[in-house]
């Protein structure tokens, strides 16, 4: 951690110990602060279930609901983020 960082969390210690709170009173009122690190059950999967069951069709539907989809038509997905390399 840098110095500053380093000081920021000592004076958030001192007021802690201050009010009396320890780190289960902190875990309590704010949630743990440990991140799942599990991703097997991660993904898109459940986006093309909702939709016709191809992932291609249900992205290019989610963009092309949020007006994200630059060129309805298809192509690469350079297309889809950057639209065609064609001239206008």
């Amino acid at each position: 951690m840098s110095g500053e960082q380093d000081e920021v969390l000592d004076v958030l210690r001192g007021v802690w110990s201050a009010r009396g709170q320890d780190a289960s009173d902190i875990e309590e009122a704010c949630g743990t602060t440990r991140s799942c690190k599990k991703m097997a059950d991660v993904g898109f999967n459940r986006l093309a279930e909702e939709g016709e069951g191809d992932l291609q069709a249900a992205w290019r539907a989610t963009l092309a609901r949020e007006g994200k989809l630059k060129n309805p038509g298809g192509g690469s997905v350079r297309d889809l983020v950057l639209g065609s390399a064609e001239p206008r």
